[in-house]
């Protein structure tokens, strides 16, 4: 018999030195901007979706993955077949919002693209950030990249934290991602060992430049 594929929680329940962190970016009662970076598969989404719970309405997710090229554009630049690499995403697009959300004005609404994976595209407009909206949440593989055009997005951010989870369990839940939105189970295993894992040993290089590690799994 075969043992059980390791699993990765879908829920996180943030522990109390994360809160008390977060009181603290929150203390002075302007806009923050928290940062959570990751590999691919470490549960980032699900970190910043419970943060945002704790906070309440006061808190939105702005997602970096909004931010995709479109499926069209990667393979006119062949970087389709590695769609998830630094240079698939419109870096500038991206600090451009978080420079626009630094600033947003009191009557002013800013809307962020969000992408879909049950298409595999970016659509644009789909999150809104109110002007009274205290604390941005946004979280991505490449926040910590000290290359250009990523270089000054950390500058941007308040506090950056870096989710970590053991390897095992993220790329089990990686190849049972890709197997949900229509890979084979071997092309799954494939894309995680040609793709993902190039892309998460880069971010793991990046650790260091954290203000803090959030450990989970």
């Amino acid at each position: 018999m075969s043992e059980p594929t390791p699993t990765l929680s879908s829920t996180f329940a943030i522990p109390e030195l994360e809160q008390t962190r977060l009181r603290a970016l929150m203390s002075e009662g302007r806009r923050k901007l928290l940062g959570l970076v990751g590999a691919p598969g470490a549960g980032k989404s699900t970190v910043a979706l419970a943060l945002q719970q704790f906070v309440g309405e006061r808190a939105q997710v702005v997602p970096m993955d909004g931010f995709h090229l479109a499926n069209v554009e990667l393979a006119r630049l062949g970087r389709a077949e590695r769609k998830g690499a630094p240079d698939t995403f419109d870096a500038a697009g991206y600090a451009a919002l978080l420079q626009r959300l630094r600033r947003q004005r009191a009557d002013e609404t800013v809307y962020a693209p969000e992408f879909r994976r049950e298409i595999e595209e970016p659509v644009a407009g789909a999150i809104a950030v109110l002007p009274q909206t205290q604390l941005v949440i946004t979280e991505g593989n490449y926040l910590l990249l000290d290359e250009e055009p990523w270089a000054g997005v950390a500058a941007l951010l308040d506090e950056v934290w870096y989710v970590e989870v053991d390897d095992v369990l993220r790329e089990a839940r990686l190849v049972r991602r890709h197997e949900q939105f229509g890979r084979s189970p071997a092309a799954a295993r494939d894309w995680v060992a040609s793709t993902d894992a190039p892309n998460a040993r880069r971010i793991a290089a990046t650790r260091a430049r954290a203000h803090h590690v959030l450990h989970w799994g």
